[in-house]
C-alpha cells in the first residue's frame, strides 16, 4: 500500500530533518537542508516527500520533525493504491449492521472482494442528521435514533475525527488513511503525526464513501432500527428492523458502536455471549486555549506556524489509571446522550482548531468491584453504571441537556462555584457540586488526578477551568467474543461483531481496520 512511483525515478533513503517551525513552512527550507543532509546537489533533486510530521515541543526552542524522501531524476508519480470496486449488484448479500466507521469500511472491502453489502443504519443520512444535533442544543431533546453517536457515518463523524491510533497489530491502518483521502480527506492525514480530520469536512467524506458504495450496487438504509436478529439453531439468518421489516442473510456484520444499548439487550435475549471488558469514567475538563498554549509552548505565541496544543495526561491514583482522553484543541464539548433522560459529555474539533478552548474527558478505570451492586444485569452490569452516572449528571444539569459544571479548582477544594465561565457546551451549564456527587471511586480519583497533573502542566490546576459532568463513553463496557481468526462469534455462526461496540477496537481507525478485517474473513470462509 501506500503511494506508487516511477520505475525511472531514484530515490535517495529517507531523512530525519529538525526545522524551526518557520523553516519547516517554507518548502525551499526543507529542500536545501535535505540536500545538504544527504549531500547531494540542491539542483538534483526533483522532489521532496514528507513522510511523517511531528511537533517537538519538549524544551522552550520548539521544532518540526519531519521525516522525508528525497527524489532526484524523473518526477515521481504520486498516486495512492486506488479503490477498487467491483459491480455488486447481483453478487451474495451481506448484511452490515451499523454506518459508522467498521460498517462503512467493511462494506467498501466486500465490493473490492465481489460480495453486495447492505447497510442497515438506525438514524439520518449524515445531512438530514445535522437537523437532529442541532435540536439537541437547541430544545433539549434527544432523538433517541439520530444523534451524535446514531446516524450516518456513526459517532466520529460529528464529534472530532481523530485519526489516531496507538494499534498496529491488527491491520493496515495507511489503508484506512488512504480510503479516506480517495474520498475527499486531506493527504496530510497520510504523514501528521496525529491526523485529524475535523467535523466540519467529515460529512462531505462520509456522503463520497456512501456514493462509492451505492455506485458499486452496494445498498445503504437509512431510518431502520434493528429490533431483533435472526437465529435458527446456533446460525444467524438475518434481522428484524423498525416496522416488522425482515432481511435474510447468512452473513451479518454486527457494528453498531458502543452506545446501541438495546442491541446488547437483543443480543442477551438471543442467546449471543457477551461478557464485561474495562472501561473508564469521568468529567470532561475545558480550559482556554491560550492557556494550554501557554503551557505546552514554554510562554511561547502559537502564532500561525504551530497547532493549537494538545496534552496526553496519565497517573496512577490508588491504584487506578487517572488519564486523559480524546482531548480536542480548539475545540467543542458536545452532547452526546441517546436518551432523553440522561447527560453525557464528548468533545470535537473543527479541521483548523481554530476555537478558544481546549477540552479533553479525564477518566478513571473502572473495575469489577464497582460493578457489583449491579451484577443482576450481567454482562451489562458497567451500563447500568453508566445510566446511573447519566441520570445523575441530569437531575443535577437541571433535568436538560445543560451540563452540571464546576470551577476546577474549586472541584479539588471542595467548594461550589458561585460562577462559572462563558463554556464551549451550547446546551448551556449549571453550577453544580460534582465532588459531592460523584462517586467517591471517580470522584476521589479524579481530584487527586487533577492535582498531580497540576504538577505536571504548571498553571493546569486552575478556575479558568470548568469541569462538566459526566464523561461516560470513553468505550463499550461489553464485549461480544468472537473467534481470533475466523472472526466469527464464538457460537453464533455467521455472526460477525466488530469495532467498538463489540468491544475489539476504539476510534474512527481502529475501528475500520477491525470492518475491513471482518469483510476479508467473510470473504476466506465463502471461498
Amino acid at each position: 500500500m501506500g503511494y506508487l512511483f516511477s520505475l525511472r525515478v531514484k530515490m535517495i533513503k529517507q531523512l530525519q530533518l529538525n526545522l524551526s517551525p518557520a523553516a519547516a513552512a517554507d518548502e525551499s527550507a526543507i529542500k536545501k537542508l535535505s540536500a545538504t543532509t544527504a549531500t547531494i546537489d540542491l539542483a538534483s533533486i526533483s522532489s521532496v516527500r514528507i513522510i511523517k510530521r511531528s511537533v517537538d515541543a519538549r524544551n522552550r526552542n520548539i521544532k518540526i520533525n519531519l521525516t522525508v524522501e528525497v527524489i532526484t531524476g524523473d518526477e515521481p508519480v504520486t498516486t495512492i493504491d486506488p479503490f477498487k470496486p467491483v459491480d455488486v449488484r447481483a453478487k451474495k448479500e451481506i448484511l452490515i449492521i451499523g454506518s459508522g466507521p467498521a460498517g462503512l469500511f467493511a462494506a467498501l472491502r466486500l465490493i473490492e472482494l465481489g460480495l453486495r453489502p447492505i447497510v442497515i443504519e438506525r438514524g439520518r443520512d449524515v445531512s438530514s442528521r445535522k437537523k437532529d444535533i442541532a435540536n439537541i442544543s437547541r430544545e433539549h431533546r434527544v432523538d433517541p435514533d439520530s444523534n451524535y453517536c446514531f446516524g450516518e457515518g456513526g459517532a466520529g463523524t460529528y464529534s472530532d475525527g481523530k485519526l489516531y491510533t496507538r494499534s498496529k497489530k491488527r491491520g493496515d491502518n495507511s489503508r484506512v488513511l488512504e480510503l479516506l483521502c480517495l474520498h475527499g480527506a486531506n493527504e496530510n492525514i497520510l504523514y501528521e503525526a496525529h491526523p485529524h480530520l475535523g467535523t466540519d469536512k467529515l460529512p462531505g467524506i462520509i456522503s463520497q464513501i456512501r456514493k462509492s458504495i451505492t455506485d458499486a450496487g452496494g445498498l445503504v438504509l437509512f431510518e431502520k432500527r434493528v429490533t431483533d436478529l435472526i437465529i435458527e439453531g446456533r446460525s444467524v439468518k438475518g434481522v428484524v428492523t423498525s416496522g416488522n421489516e425482515k432481511f435474510e442473510a447468512s452473513h451479518v456484520i454486527l457494528a453498531t458502536g458502543h452506545s446501541a444499548r438495546d442491541i446488547y439487550e437483543i443480543c442477551l435475549k438471543r442467546g449471543v455471549d457477551m461478557e464485561s471488558k474495562a472501561f473508564a469514567m469521568g468529567v470532561r475538563v475545558e480550559h482556554p486555549q491560550d492557556l494550554i498554549d501557554t503551557i505546552q509552548y514554554h510562554g511561547n505565541k502559537r502564532g500561525d506556524l504551530l497547532p493549537a496544543a494538545s496534552y496526553n495526561l496519565v497517573k496512577q491514583v490508588d491504584g487506578r489509571g487517572v488519564y486523559s482522553f480524546c482531548m480536542c484543541p480548539g475545540g467543542f464539548i458536545v452532547p452526546s446522550a441517546t436518551s432523553q433522560e440522561e447527560v453525557v459529555m464528548n468533545g470535537m474539533s473543527p479541521s483548523g482548531r481554530n476555537s478558544p478552548y481546549a477540552n479533553s474527558g479525564i477518566v478513571v478505570e473502572i473495575k469489577g468491584e464497582d460493578l457489583m451492586k449491579y451484577s443482576s444485569a450481567g454482562p451489562l452490569a458497567g451500563i447500568e453504571y453508566q445510566k446511573e452516572l447519566e441520570r445523575e449528571a441530569w437531575l443535577n444539569g437541571g433535568s436538560t441537556q445543560a451540563a452540571p459544571a464546576q470551577r476546577l479548582a474549586d472541584f479539588v477544594a471542595g467548594i461550589h462555584s458561585g460562577s462559572l465561565p462563558k463554556v464551549s457546551y451550547f446546551p448551556g451549564i449549571v453550577s453544580s457540586s460534582l465532588d459531592r456527587w460523584l462517586p467517591n471511586e471517580i470522584g476521589g480519583r479524579l481530584r487527586e488526578g487533577f492535582i498531580l497533573f497540576g504538577q505536571m502542566m504548571k498553571g493546569y490546576l486552575t478556575n479558568e477551568a470548568v469541569i462538566l459532568g459526566v464523561e461516560t463513553r470513553t468505550s463499550s463496557p461489553v464485549r461480544i467474543p468472537r473467534d481470533p481468526e475466523r472472526f466469527q462469534h464464538i457460537s453464533i455462526s455467521g455472526l460477525y461483531p466488530c469495532g467498538e461496540g463489540a468491544g475489539y477496537a476504539g476510534g474512527i481507525v481502529s475501528c475500520a481496520v477491525d470492518g475491513i478485517r471482518a469483510a476479508e474473513a467473510i470473504a476466506r470462509e465463502l471461498s
